[in-house]
């Protein structure tokens, strides 16, 4: 816990209203992560090939996938701090893509949009983001409790979800902007 805490002024700093896509990562299947060069994001399938789109939800009527849970988004310093350097490691948080960028409630709340390389745009949700056994189990006891002290809230440490507004291709290194 106290190298968690040692490390946080680290995603303190995370970059404001412009960072980079550290990370893209698909889940073709419940456990499997694939590292991609490339993504696709589509407004109504999300990251093409991931399976959110087969995944059920308890945040719906019919727990048919929630929309505005397409994306999960978590911010890179977090993930290197809990994880390594090692991004197969990171890919383990289950999250799809891993922006250097400030992730926090104060600088992207809900609807806040951000475009990712030359096209495509995703929209901040209101769906919180939380913690899951299966982290608490890659990462430790003491990652998972961070993420749900009021800061790690705050920063949003677990991540936060998204949706996709502008579908286009993106990759590991574009840039990631805060649209006005």
């Amino acid at each position: 816990m106290d190298e968690i805490m040692q490390g946080l002024h680290l995603v303190r700093r995370s970059p404001r209203g412009v960072g980079t896509l550290a990370l893209a990562v698909r889940r073709p299947a419940v456990d499997a992560r694939e590292v991609l060069s490339e993504a696709e994001l589509d407004p109504d399938a999300g990251l093409i090939g991931d399976s959110w789109s087969q995944r059920s939800s308890s945040r719906t009527a019919d727990r048919s996938p929630h929309p505005d849970m397409q994306l999960n988004v978590i911010n890179s310093r977090f993930v290197e701090l809990i994880a390594g350097p090692d991004r197969n490691a990171w890919a383990l948080a289950g999250d799809q893509l891993y922006l250097d960028l400030d992730l926090s409630v104060d600088a992207l709340p809900a609807g806040a949009r951000l475009a990712i390389g030359d096209r495509a745009v995703i929209e901040v949700t209101d769906q919180p983001h939380t913690g899951c056994a299966k982290f608490a189990a890659r990462f430790g006891r003491d990652a998972h409790k961070i993420v749900w002290t009021e800061e790690g809230k705050q920063l949003r440490l677990r991540g936060l979800n998204a949706r996709v507004v502008v579908g286009a291709t993106i990759k590991a290194g574009d840039t990631v902007r805060q649209l006005p």
